[in-house]
C-alpha cells in the first residue's frame, strides 16, 4: 500500500492482488505490466514474479490501520475482478473497504460484467455503500458496452475512466453515470490522442452535470506536455451525499 500517490485523481494506491493479462487495445502499453517485469527474476523483490497476477493476503487489512481518511485507488496493479482472482477472496477485500468506511475507495475494471454480476450478488439485499466507487475503462468507442454493464450494477457512486483515448468515444450515455476522467497514453510507444476527442467528451459532461477530470495529454514524458485543456484544468470531483471526513475514525 502507498500512503501517496502520483496518480492525480487519488491519494493512495492498495493492491491486494497484482498481475493481470491483456483483454483489449487499451491494455497494449500498460504502465502496471512494463513497471512489473523491470524486476521479473529479482529475488525478494515484491514483483520477482513480473507481471503474473499475484493474490497478496497479507495486504487485506492495510486499509484499517490507516485511521487517517484518504481516496483509495484500489488494485492499481491489477484487474480485481480478473477471472483467476476467487471469489471468496474478492469477498475479503470487499469486507475490508465497508469496513475502513472513513476511506474512499476508488475501484476500476474493464472486466465489466463481471463486476456487474458480482454487485449484484453482493448488493442483493442491501445498498452498496457511498464510500466505494465503482469505474471501468474505456478506451474508444468499440468498448461502450463496459458503461451500460456498470450503468447495470448497484452502485452509489459510478465513473468512467476514459484512460488511454486512443479513439473518439461517440455519444456517451451518461445516465446513472457521477464522474468521467479522460487522459491520454503515457511512455514508450504512447498512442496520440486527438484534442477533439478530448472535448467531445467535456462537452458531454457539461451538457450532463456530469463532473469531468482531465488527467494528462499524455506522450513518452507527459509532463512536458501538462495538463492544461482550454486554458485551465479540469479537476472535478463528484460530491458525495455526505462528507466522507466526517466518517474519519479517530487518529
Amino acid at each position: 500500500m502507498a500512503d501517496s500517490s502520483d496518480i492525480e485523481w487519488t491519494d493512495a494506491t492498495w493492491n491486494p492482488v497484482t498481475g493481470c493479462t491483456k483483454i483489449s487495445p487499451g491494455c497494449g502499453n500498460c504502465y502496471a505490466a512494463r513497471f512489473s517485469e523491470r524486476f521479473r527474476g529479482t529475488p525478494g523483490h515484491p514483483f520477482e514474479t513480473g507481471f503474473d497476477l499475484t493474490l497478496r493476503p497479507e495486504r487485506l487489512q492495510q486499509p484499517l490501520l490507516w485511521k487517517r481518511s484518504r481516496r483509495i485507488f484500489v488494485n492499481s496493479m491489477s484487474d480485481l475482478f480478473h477471472k483467476g482472482v476467487p471469489t471468496p477472496f474478492i469477498e475479503q477485500i470487499f469486507d475490508t473497504m465497508e469496513q475502513a468506511h472513513w476511506h474512499q475507495f476508488q475501484l476500476l475494471t474493464k472486466r465489466s460484467s463481471l463486476m456487474r454480476d458480482f454487485l449484484r450478488r453482493r448488493y442483493a439485499t442491501r445498498p452498496a455503500q457511498e464510500h466505494i466507487w465503482f469505474g471501468v475503462s474505456v478506451e474508444d468507442r468499440v468498448r461502450l458496452s463496459r458503461v451500460r454493464h456498470l450503468q447495470q450494477a448497484p452502485a452509489a457512486v459510478r465513473f468512467l475512466s476514459i484512460e488511454p483515448l486512443i479513439g473518439p468515444v461517440g455519444t456517451l450515455d451518461l445516465g446513472g453515470i457521477h464522474w468521467v476522467i479522460v487522459g491520454g497514453e503515457s511512455g514508450p510507444s504512447a498512442r496520440l490522442m486527438d484534442p477533439a476527442w478530448v472535448r467531445e467528451i467535456r462537452d458531454q459532461c457539461i451538457g450532463a452535470g456530469v463532473p469531468f477530470f482531465f488527467k494528462q495529454w499524455g506522450g513518452f514524458r507527459p509532463a512536458q506536455h501538462g495538463r492544461m485543456l482550454d486554458g485551465r484544468l479540469w479537476d472535478e470531483f463528484p460530491q458525495p451525499r455526505q462528507p466522507w471526513t466526517a466518517l474519519a475514525a479517530a487518529e
